[in-house]
């Protein structure tokens, strides 16, 4: 795999290994039909950027019931990256800024109290709506804000619903923008990210 390979370039022999690994998952994965290739190419990215950084990794990691896209550790402490490319179904053709703020939204809740440590992992191409509440601690979350998330999640996902315990307890520590032609991984606090993609859309006239 060509990717692999650019990848692996400068990596440590160990971590070579550890990073043909985890392609050699996805690759199974993907001939089983249960993952997609531009997704689990942004996987390998932010994977070799966690292992650079000095974290064991897995992905398609199976946490608390949930499959999460990529799940590192470090020093005993957790990261879950959920990764989100910014896809519409066609069912959603009509809604598709209202159905990606609810994906967005509904990954935070539900990813974002499994672990330690929570990110978002975004292409460049795509503007993510973080809700402003998961740029607050969890106990400065008021009820109105708490119902907003809520009633944005129930309007899409019901099966089962996100509670408004999963908002307050959910962390969003990173915002990883994954460059995949480049193959680069950048990381940004959420606020950081959320003031860029505000001015971004304020400039196109977008509330």
């Amino acid at each position: 795999m060509d990717v692999l390979a650019r990848l692996s370039s400068g990596l440590p022999p160990e971590l070579r290994l550890e990073l043909e690994g985890l392609a050699e998952k996805l690759i199974w994965l993907h001939e089983e039909g249960l993952v997609k290739i531009n997704h689990s190419v942004m996987e390998l990215v932010c994977a070799k950027e966690l292992l650079s950084m000095g974290y064991s990794v897995d992905v398609e990691h199976e946490l608390s019931g949930l499959v999460c896209d990529v799940y590192a550790e470090l020093n005993g402490e957790g990261l879950v990256v959920e990764i989100e490319t910014g896809f519409v179904p066609p069912d959603h053709a009509l809604d598709p800024l209202t159905y990606c703020r609810a994906r967005i939204a509904s990954k935070i809740a539900r990813y974002g109290c499994l672990a330690e440590r929570f990110a978002l992992g975004l292409p460049p191409h795509y503007v993510a709506i973080v809700p402003p509440a998961f740029l607050k601690e969890g106990r400065l979350r008021t009820e109105e804000e708490v119902l907003a998330v809520k009633q944005l999640c129930d309007y899409y996902y019901h099966n089962p619903p996100v509670s408004p315990e999963e908002i307050r307890a959910a962390r969003l520590d990173w915002v990883m923008i994954i460059d995949v032609d480049a193959l680069e991984t950048r990381i940004l606090s959420p606020a950081s990210y959320v003031e860029r993609a505000h001015e971004l859309l304020r400039s196109m006239g977008i509330s």
